[in-house]
């Protein structure tokens, strides 16, 4: 929670409550902004946090084939609206020269990713493109699917439509054999 002015927050939260027409000295919504300014805190601590660093631990080891974490569940803010969007990461790499990582550390990259005012089509992008340039595998697939609350709550008011984005990176962007691959280990239970 470095860095977060919560007591900005907290003022913030009192001027909407106002704005909207609610008294914030109400006693339901006293401590309101006091628990808001701490979500926005735990929400945003992607924000000082580089994902990056998780890769620099690597293991040697004798593997040069797909490597997939599936259904790795994730929650943003839309950094348009600053209402949520949820849903689950699948990240695949193909090691070179027997790089690995631990397994734990994709689905790191992913949370502190996505914990930042965030599109979806960039935490695709940014966990690719960090693996890329972290780990040099022969390529990385990363696929993400999402319901994003400024769609369902507000809006065009559609709950249960997904938004789904991938991203192809190295040898994983021609190979449609390998894609196709990673694609069924998604879709199994």
């Amino acid at each position: 929670m470095t860095n977060v002015d919560l007591n900005k927050i907290e003022e913030a939260v009192k001027m909407i409550l106002e704005a909207v027409g609610e008294d914030p000295n109400r006693e339901g919504l006293l401590d309101t902004p006091k628990r808001v300014s701490k979500m926005y805190a735990e929400m945003f601590e992607g924000l000082h946090q580089d994902p990056k660093e998780y890769f620099k631990t690597v293991f040697n080891e004798d593997h040069e084939e797909l490597v997939l974490v599936k259904d790795i569940p994730f929650y943003s803010m839309c950094e348009h609206h600053l209402v949520p969007f949820y849903g689950k990461a699948h990240v695949a790499y193909i090691p070179r020269n027997g790089v690995v990582t631990g397994l734990s550390k994709l689905a790191r990259a992913v949370e502190t990713t996505a914990r930042r005012p965030q599109l979806q089509e960039r935490i695709t992008s940014s966990v690719a493109d960090d693996i890329m340039q972290m780990l040099n595998p022969h390529g990385v697939y990363v696929v993400v699917e999402a319901e994003h609350m400024c769609m369902t709550m507000r809006g065009i008011k559609k709950p249960g439509a997904k938004t789904i984005t991938a991203v192809a990176r190295g040898i994983l962007e021609t190979d449609d054999v390998k894609r196709s691959e990673i694609l069924s280990f998604i879709k199994m239970k």
